[in-house]
Protein backbone atom coordinates (compact mmCIF):
# COMPACT_ATOMS: atom_id res chain seq x y z
CA UNK A 1 0.00 0.00 0.00
CA UNK A 2 1.05 3.56 -0.62
CA UNK A 3 2.31 5.68 1.86
CA UNK A 4 -0.57 8.36 2.44
CA UNK A 5 0.92 11.96 1.90
CA UNK A 6 -0.02 15.35 2.76
CA UNK A 7 -0.37 16.14 -0.33
CA UNK A 8 -3.58 13.45 -0.34
CA UNK A 9 -4.46 14.77 2.54
CA UNK A 10 -5.21 18.24 0.62
CA UNK A 11 -6.60 16.94 -2.73
CA UNK A 12 -9.48 15.04 -0.26
CA UNK A 13 -10.09 18.40 1.48
CA UNK A 14 -9.24 20.30 -0.96
CA UNK A 15 -7.56 23.11 0.52
CA UNK A 16 -3.41 23.28 -0.55
CA UNK A 17 -0.86 21.48 1.59
CA UNK A 18 0.33 24.63 3.40
CA UNK A 19 -3.18 24.66 5.27
CA UNK A 20 -2.57 20.82 5.87
CA UNK A 21 0.51 21.78 8.03
CA UNK A 22 -1.05 24.40 9.47
CA UNK A 23 -3.91 22.53 10.67
CA UNK A 24 -0.96 19.60 11.74
CA UNK A 25 1.21 21.88 13.26
CA UNK A 26 -1.63 24.05 15.26
CA UNK A 27 -0.29 27.33 13.23
CA UNK A 28 1.89 29.51 12.37
CA UNK A 29 -1.22 30.57 10.59
CA UNK A 30 -4.73 30.42 11.76
CA UNK A 31 -7.47 28.20 9.78
CA UNK A 32 -11.18 28.40 9.08
CA UNK A 33 -13.21 26.00 11.50
CA UNK A 34 -15.29 24.66 8.55
CA UNK A 35 -11.75 24.25 6.82
CA UNK A 36 -10.30 22.89 9.74
CA UNK A 37 -12.88 19.88 10.21
CA UNK A 38 -12.49 18.74 6.58
CA UNK A 39 -8.46 18.46 7.04
CA UNK A 40 -9.18 16.49 10.29
CA UNK A 41 -11.57 14.65 8.43
CA UNK A 42 -9.46 13.50 5.77
CA UNK A 43 -6.73 12.76 7.63
CA UNK A 44 -8.79 10.26 10.01
CA UNK A 45 -10.09 8.87 6.28
CA UNK A 46 -6.62 8.23 4.83
CA UNK A 47 -5.10 7.17 7.97
CA UNK A 48 -2.19 9.90 7.65
CA UNK A 49 0.62 10.30 9.98
CA UNK A 50 2.92 13.20 9.79
CA UNK A 51 6.44 12.14 9.34
CA UNK A 52 8.02 13.73 12.41
CA UNK A 53 11.81 13.34 11.09
CA UNK A 54 11.02 15.14 7.75
CA UNK A 55 9.27 18.32 9.96
CA UNK A 56 12.76 18.05 12.72
CA UNK A 57 15.25 18.46 9.47
CA UNK A 58 12.58 21.11 8.01
CA UNK A 59 12.33 23.39 11.12
CA UNK A 60 15.59 22.14 12.43
CA UNK A 61 13.93 21.14 15.92
CA UNK A 62 11.83 18.39 16.82
CA UNK A 63 9.18 17.75 19.15
CA UNK A 64 11.57 16.73 22.12
CA UNK A 65 12.57 18.68 25.52
CA UNK A 66 15.88 17.10 26.86
CA UNK A 67 15.91 16.84 30.73
CA UNK A 68 19.15 16.72 32.87
CA UNK A 69 18.82 15.52 36.06
CA UNK A 70 21.62 14.24 38.77
CA UNK A 71 19.63 10.79 39.80
CA UNK A 72 16.39 10.10 38.75
CA UNK A 73 16.71 6.97 41.20
CA UNK A 74 16.12 9.76 43.81
CA UNK A 75 12.84 10.64 44.82
CA UNK A 76 13.26 14.26 44.40
CA UNK A 77 14.25 13.94 40.91
CA UNK A 78 11.83 11.20 39.92
CA UNK A 79 8.90 13.58 40.49
CA UNK A 80 10.67 16.29 38.93
CA UNK A 81 11.53 14.50 35.77
CA UNK A 82 7.66 13.23 35.63
CA UNK A 83 5.92 16.74 36.41
CA UNK A 84 8.23 18.15 33.80
CA UNK A 85 7.11 14.94 31.24
CA UNK A 86 3.54 16.13 32.05
CA UNK A 87 3.63 19.79 31.52
CA UNK A 88 5.57 18.74 28.03
CA UNK A 89 3.03 16.55 27.31
CA UNK A 90 0.67 19.09 27.87
CA UNK A 91 2.37 21.44 24.70
CA UNK A 92 2.91 18.41 22.65
CA UNK A 93 6.36 17.93 23.53
CA UNK A 94 8.19 14.45 24.29
CA UNK A 95 11.21 14.69 26.73
CA UNK A 96 14.60 12.56 26.79
CA UNK A 97 15.61 12.32 30.42
CA UNK A 98 19.52 11.97 30.66
CA UNK A 99 21.32 11.13 34.92
CA UNK A 100 24.56 12.65 35.40
CA UNK A 101 25.09 10.69 38.54
CA UNK A 102 26.78 14.26 39.77
CA UNK A 103 29.53 13.73 37.27
CA UNK A 104 30.63 16.68 35.27
CA UNK A 105 31.73 14.72 32.24
CA UNK A 106 28.58 12.67 31.86
CA UNK A 107 26.65 15.98 32.31
CA UNK A 108 28.52 17.13 29.31
CA UNK A 109 28.16 13.85 27.71
CA UNK A 110 24.00 14.30 27.37
CA UNK A 111 24.12 17.93 26.55
CA UNK A 112 26.40 17.29 23.62
CA UNK A 113 23.79 14.61 22.63
CA UNK A 114 20.74 16.29 23.38
CA UNK A 115 21.63 19.31 21.80
CA UNK A 116 22.65 17.33 18.50
CA UNK A 117 19.37 15.70 18.24
CA UNK A 118 18.09 19.22 17.81
CA UNK A 119 15.72 19.51 20.93
CA UNK A 120 12.91 22.03 21.23
CA UNK A 121 15.05 23.14 23.94
CA UNK A 122 16.67 21.76 27.27
CA UNK A 123 16.02 21.51 31.13
CA UNK A 124 18.86 21.51 32.74
CA UNK A 125 18.61 20.54 37.10
CA UNK A 126 22.89 20.80 37.30
CA UNK A 127 24.82 19.67 40.41
CA UNK A 128 28.02 22.03 39.57
CA UNK A 129 27.37 23.52 35.99
CA UNK A 130 31.60 23.71 34.91
CA UNK A 131 33.00 25.90 32.39
CA UNK A 132 33.12 22.91 30.04
CA UNK A 133 29.48 22.35 30.35
CA UNK A 134 28.84 26.31 29.48
CA UNK A 135 30.83 26.92 26.78
CA UNK A 136 29.07 23.42 24.56
CA UNK A 137 25.63 25.70 25.54
CA UNK A 138 26.74 29.21 24.39
CA UNK A 139 28.47 27.02 21.20
CA UNK A 140 25.08 25.57 20.04
CA UNK A 141 23.24 28.67 20.64
CA UNK A 142 20.54 26.54 23.14
CA UNK A 143 17.52 27.20 24.76
CA UNK A 144 18.11 26.41 28.19
CA UNK A 145 16.35 26.45 31.37
CA UNK A 146 17.81 25.67 34.43
CA UNK A 147 15.41 23.92 37.26
CA UNK A 148 16.35 23.67 41.11
CA UNK A 149 19.62 24.64 40.97
CA UNK A 150 20.98 28.36 39.65
CA UNK A 151 24.80 27.64 38.82
CA UNK A 152 27.32 30.19 38.77
CA UNK A 153 28.62 29.14 35.56
CA UNK A 154 25.40 29.97 33.36
CA UNK A 155 23.08 32.71 32.91
CA UNK A 156 20.22 31.20 31.79
CA UNK A 157 16.76 31.80 33.16
CA UNK A 158 16.67 29.25 36.34
CA UNK A 159 13.24 28.28 37.74
CA UNK A 160 13.83 27.35 41.52
CA UNK A 161 12.11 27.35 45.00
CA UNK A 162 12.58 29.81 47.95
CA UNK A 163 15.53 27.00 49.23
CA UNK A 164 16.88 29.69 52.17
CA UNK A 165 13.68 31.14 53.57
CA UNK A 166 12.16 27.37 53.40
CA UNK A 167 14.81 26.09 55.43
CA UNK A 168 14.49 29.54 58.17
CA UNK A 169 11.11 28.11 58.20
CA UNK A 170 11.73 24.51 59.50
CA UNK A 171 14.64 25.27 61.65
CA UNK A 172 12.63 28.20 63.58
CA UNK A 173 9.70 25.67 64.01
CA UNK A 174 12.00 23.08 66.04
CA UNK A 175 13.40 25.97 68.02
CA UNK A 176 9.97 27.11 68.60
CA UNK A 177 8.88 23.45 70.21
CA UNK A 178 11.27 24.05 72.97
CA UNK A 179 14.59 22.27 71.49
CA UNK A 180 17.88 23.27 72.84
CA UNK A 181 19.28 23.31 69.89
CA UNK A 182 18.91 22.39 66.12
CA UNK A 183 21.88 20.49 64.33
CA UNK A 184 22.12 20.06 60.57
CA UNK A 185 22.89 17.29 58.16
CA UNK A 186 23.97 19.23 55.15
CA UNK A 187 25.68 18.05 51.71
CA UNK A 188 29.33 16.86 50.99
CA UNK A 189 32.27 18.75 50.99
CA UNK A 190 32.44 19.12 47.05
CA UNK A 191 28.39 20.62 47.38
CA UNK A 192 29.13 24.06 45.56
CA UNK A 193 29.12 26.98 47.82
CA UNK A 194 26.94 29.24 45.75
CA UNK A 195 23.55 28.29 43.46
CA UNK A 196 22.82 24.69 44.95
CA UNK A 197 19.94 24.50 47.33
CA UNK A 198 21.66 22.15 49.80
CA UNK A 199 23.70 24.88 50.40
CA UNK A 200 20.96 27.38 50.84
CA UNK A 201 19.31 24.71 53.16
CA UNK A 202 22.28 24.96 55.39
CA UNK A 203 22.53 28.82 55.07
CA UNK A 204 18.64 28.99 56.27
CA UNK A 205 19.99 26.78 59.43
CA UNK A 206 22.88 29.36 60.17
CA UNK A 207 20.12 32.36 59.98
CA UNK A 208 17.78 30.49 62.55
CA UNK A 209 19.97 29.53 64.49
CA UNK A 210 21.67 33.26 64.80
CA UNK A 211 18.55 34.40 65.09
CA UNK A 212 18.19 32.64 67.92
CA UNK A 213 21.22 33.52 69.60
CA UNK A 214 22.63 29.62 69.50
CA UNK A 215 26.06 28.63 67.55
CA UNK A 216 26.68 26.59 64.59
CA UNK A 217 29.97 25.38 65.12
CA UNK A 218 29.98 21.72 65.26
CA UNK A 219 26.68 21.01 64.61
CA UNK A 220 26.60 20.96 61.11
CA UNK A 221 27.17 17.09 59.84
CA UNK A 222 28.19 16.33 55.93
CA UNK A 223 26.16 13.63 54.25
CA UNK A 224 25.57 12.48 50.77
CA UNK A 225 21.99 13.73 49.54
CA UNK A 226 20.75 9.89 49.62
CA UNK A 227 18.94 8.08 52.39
CA UNK A 228 21.43 5.22 52.41
CA UNK A 229 24.47 7.23 53.02
CA UNK A 230 22.52 9.40 55.43
CA UNK A 231 21.63 6.46 57.43
CA UNK A 232 25.41 5.38 58.01
CA UNK A 233 26.54 8.92 58.70
CA UNK A 234 23.37 9.40 61.11
CA UNK A 235 24.03 5.62 62.71
CA UNK A 236 27.55 7.28 64.22
CA UNK A 237 26.24 10.36 65.14
CA UNK A 238 23.12 9.14 67.04
CA UNK A 239 25.04 6.68 68.60
CA UNK A 240 27.67 9.36 70.03
CA UNK A 241 27.47 10.98 73.48
CA UNK A 242 26.55 14.55 72.20
CA UNK A 243 23.64 13.49 70.46
CA UNK A 244 21.63 16.51 69.03
CA UNK A 245 18.07 16.97 70.33
CA UNK A 246 17.05 18.18 67.03
CA UNK A 247 17.92 17.62 63.23
CA UNK A 248 17.33 19.55 60.15
CA UNK A 249 18.18 17.36 57.27
CA UNK A 250 18.48 19.15 53.78
CA UNK A 251 16.62 16.60 52.19
CA UNK A 252 14.10 14.41 52.61
CA UNK A 253 16.14 11.35 51.43
CA UNK A 254 18.26 11.98 54.26
CA UNK A 255 15.89 12.54 57.01
CA UNK A 256 14.21 9.07 56.36
CA UNK A 257 18.10 7.55 56.35
CA UNK A 258 18.11 9.53 59.74
CA UNK A 259 14.46 8.13 61.16
CA UNK A 260 15.91 4.67 60.30
CA UNK A 261 19.07 4.87 62.13
CA UNK A 262 17.07 5.75 65.29
CA UNK A 263 14.62 3.82 64.56
CA UNK A 264 17.97 0.58 64.79
CA UNK A 265 19.28 2.66 67.90
CA UNK A 266 16.25 2.71 69.89
CA UNK A 267 15.38 6.36 69.67
CA UNK A 268 11.89 7.31 70.33
CA UNK A 269 11.24 10.54 67.39
CA UNK A 270 10.09 13.02 68.30
CA UNK A 271 10.34 11.89 71.94
CA UNK A 272 14.11 11.71 72.04
CA UNK A 273 14.81 13.10 68.60
CA UNK A 274 12.99 15.40 66.41
CA UNK A 275 13.43 15.62 62.77
CA UNK A 276 12.28 17.82 59.80
CA UNK A 277 13.39 17.56 56.33
CA UNK A 278 13.25 19.26 52.77
CA UNK A 279 11.44 18.41 49.54
CA UNK A 280 8.23 16.75 50.76
CA UNK A 281 8.94 13.51 48.29
CA UNK A 282 5.28 11.42 48.12
CA UNK A 283 6.88 9.00 50.94
CA UNK A 284 7.11 12.12 53.34
CA UNK A 285 3.98 11.31 55.46
CA UNK A 286 4.34 7.55 55.05
CA UNK A 287 7.93 7.69 57.02
CA UNK A 288 7.89 6.44 60.59
CA UNK A 289 6.52 8.87 61.98
CA UNK A 290 5.37 10.85 58.99
CA UNK A 291 8.08 13.36 58.45
CA UNK A 292 7.45 17.45 58.55
CA UNK A 293 9.15 19.01 55.74
CA UNK A 294 9.12 22.27 53.84
CA UNK A 295 7.45 21.77 50.36
CA UNK A 296 7.55 23.66 46.67
CA UNK A 297 5.22 23.37 44.25
CA UNK A 298 7.24 21.07 41.75
CA UNK A 299 3.88 20.61 39.50
CA UNK A 300 4.22 24.46 39.06
CA UNK A 301 7.56 24.71 38.51
CA UNK A 302 7.95 22.28 35.94
CA UNK A 303 5.08 24.09 33.68
CA UNK A 304 7.13 27.08 34.34
CA UNK A 305 10.47 25.56 33.00
CA UNK A 306 8.56 23.91 30.15
CA UNK A 307 6.99 27.12 29.07
CA UNK A 308 10.27 29.43 29.28
CA UNK A 309 11.99 26.78 27.45
CA UNK A 310 10.01 26.63 24.40
CA UNK A 311 9.51 30.73 24.38
CA UNK A 312 11.28 32.23 21.41
CA UNK A 313 11.75 35.25 23.56
CA UNK A 314 13.86 33.48 26.69
CA UNK A 315 17.06 34.87 25.70
CA UNK A 316 16.03 38.73 26.88
CA UNK A 317 18.23 40.94 28.08
CA UNK A 318 18.10 41.67 31.75
CA UNK A 319 19.69 41.10 35.49
CA UNK A 320 20.19 37.85 36.65
CA UNK A 321 17.59 38.48 39.41
CA UNK A 322 14.96 39.70 36.67
CA UNK A 323 16.16 35.71 35.50
CA UNK A 324 15.05 34.01 37.90
CA UNK A 325 11.76 32.53 38.88
CA UNK A 326 11.37 32.06 42.66
CA UNK A 327 8.55 29.78 43.92
CA UNK A 328 7.61 29.98 47.59
CA UNK A 329 8.25 27.64 49.90
CA UNK A 330 5.73 26.24 52.40
CA UNK A 331 6.34 23.92 55.72
CA UNK A 332 4.57 21.35 56.31
CA UNK A 333 3.62 19.95 60.11
CA UNK A 334 3.70 16.22 60.93
CA UNK A 335 4.83 14.36 63.86
CA UNK A 336 7.95 13.90 63.74
CA UNK A 337 9.03 17.25 64.89
CA UNK A 338 6.50 17.10 67.54
CA UNK A 339 3.56 18.42 66.36
CA UNK A 340 0.11 16.30 66.84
Amino acid sequence: MAKVTRDDVARLAGTSTAVVSYVINNGPRPVAPATRERVLAAIKELGYRPDRVAQAMASRRTDLIGLIVPDARQPFFGEMAHAVEQAASERGKMVLVGNSDYIAEREVHYLRAFLGMRVSGLILVSHALNDLAAAEIDAWDARVVLLHERPEAIDDVAVVTDDLGGAQLAVRHLLEHGYEYVACMGGTADTPAIGDPVSDHVEGWKRAMDEAGLPTEGRLYEAPYNRYDAYKVALEVLAGPDRPPAFFCSTDDQAIGLLRAARELRIDVPGQLAVAGFDDIKEAPLADPPLTTVASDRPAMARAAVDLVLDDGLRVAGSRRERLKTFPSRLVLRSSCGCR
